[in-house]
């Protein structure tokens, strides 16, 4: 499933090529008719992202759209992008979704120059030359939002309503804090994380996945953010003190940065040179503990482990992290 830096890229590339123009919204597929119907026409307004949440407004109409696991969106056209969009020397890969355990994590080279051209944006993203314009749309497309020289084509989501603000503000309010988010001051959002992990007595593996604790970490954050806190996953949030929950905010605030510049989750701290080339090469590379299951662990050489929390697979050192 993608992670809160995947959706702040796409809520870029909206912003980027969207936002300030008049669409044509349709549903390829017919799942989304009505409320395309309600949304075409109008002018595209905003662009934001809270956590896994994807959030356009078009006049006084919000389209909320939530990726889920098979989720992604095809961007097609004179795709504009700022140099911070893209990683530079990424690899390119076959078109694919997010994949149950966020496997899908590679990026693609920088797009440069408006060109015509479609780029897929869900947990992997890709790129592919355009011949006809606009494309036919390829697959079950839920929603397709077509500008005069931009497309976007969105696929697979678990959640594509609209909704208006009153419904936006219940959105936000049930979620978690977002560092990127521009809904409430960073203080306001560091001292509410550490409010809702603190006062459950779930175990902090479990909470930091808990989209109404922290919106936006999923299953590899979560690993490698416990890893670098050298804190167990098992235990309770109450027993985390203030100073390692303001901590762990503000390394979810540095990860969730580089994410969002990059497309790629680099949790190793200290690359250089080769191994920082290696690491945006290979995911193989670039994480502590994630997918390395009975490797010996990067820093005491203990044998990773895995297990299931909550039907998700949860990976960490029993020596590093007590």
């Amino acid at each position: 499933m993608p992670e809160g830096h995947t959706i702040h890229r796409i809520a870029r590339q909206f912003s980027a090529n969207f936002v300030g123009r008049r669409a044509s919204v349709t549903s390829p597929q017919g799942r989304f008719a009505v409320g395309a119907a309600e949304l075409d026409g109008q002018q595209m307004t905003d662009a934001r992202a809270v956590g896994k949440h994807l959030l356009l407004q078009f006049g006084g109409d919000w389209l909320h759209v939530h990726l889920g696991i098979y989720g992604a969106w095809d961007f097609s056209g004179e795709i504009r992008s700022d140099a911070s969009l893209y990683l530079v020397g990424g690899k390119a890969s076959e078109h694919t979704a997010a994949g149950a355990d966020g496997e899908n994590e590679d990026s693609l080279h920088s797009i440069g120059a408006p060109r015509k051209s479609r780029v897929r944006m869900g947990e992997r993203e890709t790129g592919a030359a355009l011949t006809t314009w606009p494309p036919e749309p390829v697959g079950q497309v839920r929603a397709r939002i077509l500008t005069e020289t931009t497309l976007a084509d969105l696929r697979g989501p678990t959640v594509c309503e609209v909704i208006d603000d009153d419904g936006v503000t219940a959105l936000i309010q049930r979620l978690g804090p977002d560092p990127l988010a521009p809904f409430e001051t960073h203080a306001q959002a560091q001292r509410r994380f550490v409010d809702r992990l603190r006062r459950s007595r779930q175990p902090v593996g479990q909470l930091l996945m808990d989209q109404s604790v922290v919106a936006g970490i999923g299953n590899i954050y979560r690993a490698e953010m416990l890893f670098r806190a050298r804190m167990s996953p098992h235990r309770p949030g109450a027993k985390v003190t203030v100073e390692e929950a303001e901590s762990l905010w503000r390394d979810w605030v540095r990860l969730l940065k580089i994410g969002v510049e990059t497309g790629l989750m680099l949790t190793m701290s200290g690359l250089r040179g080769k191994a920082k080339q290696d690491a945006i090469d290979n995911r193989e590379d670039r994480h502590w503990v994630y997918k390395r299951e009975g490797l010996p662990c990067r820093v005491c050489g203990t044998a990773v482990s895995l297990e299931t929390m909550q039907q998700r697979k949860l990976y960490w050192c029993p020596s590093c992290q007590q």
